[in-house]
């Protein structure tokens, strides 16, 4: 399923268009792999690469999501030197994915900035079934007027 042609087509008041969304039952999943999907693995280590195991929560529960029609992409810092690798892991051990994002910032404390809807998961050991919980989140002060 390529959920890219059910991306919907919006426009501004003034009729200009803007990026398009997904639909609100269709998830962007982007995920990281060292440390989440497999051990932690450091680019510096890269013949480890071939040989981690996936952790069986995340491989049966991001290969569901995907058969729900979610979109899922693998964002790691591995990089592009590293991609080869990456390509023959996934495939080796079956995960379904749309798209493979390499070079992301090493280091964590991410705080990302978009102009669509961001949700963050932490994760801390284990794939379940996502719940809904409230937290306390840093956001822009929409109350802000500049003069």
């Amino acid at each position: 399923m390529n959920n890219q042609q059910d991306l919907k087509k919006i426009t501004d008041e003034d009729g200009n268009a803007l990026s398009p969304i997904l639909p609100k039952d269709v998830k962007n999943y982007l995920i990281d792999i060292d440390g989440t999907v497999t051990e932690d693995v450091p680019n510096e280590e890269p013949e480890r690469m071939l040989t981690c195991e996936p952790y069986p929560d995340a491989l049966e529960v991001l290969n569901n999501w995907y058969e729900e029609g979610h979109i899922i992409t693998f964002f790691t810092s591995r990089t592009e030197e590293h991609r080869a690798y990456t390509e023959k892991w996934l495939k080796m051990h079956n995960f379904k994915y749309h798209g493979l994002l390499m070079g992301k910032p090493r280091g964590g404390n991410y705080h990302w900035i978009d102009n669509h809807l961001v949700k963050a998961t932490r994760f801390r050991g284990k794939f379940t079934e996502l719940i809904k919980v409230s937290k306390d989140i840093e956001v822009f002060n929409d109350d802000y007027v500049s003069e």
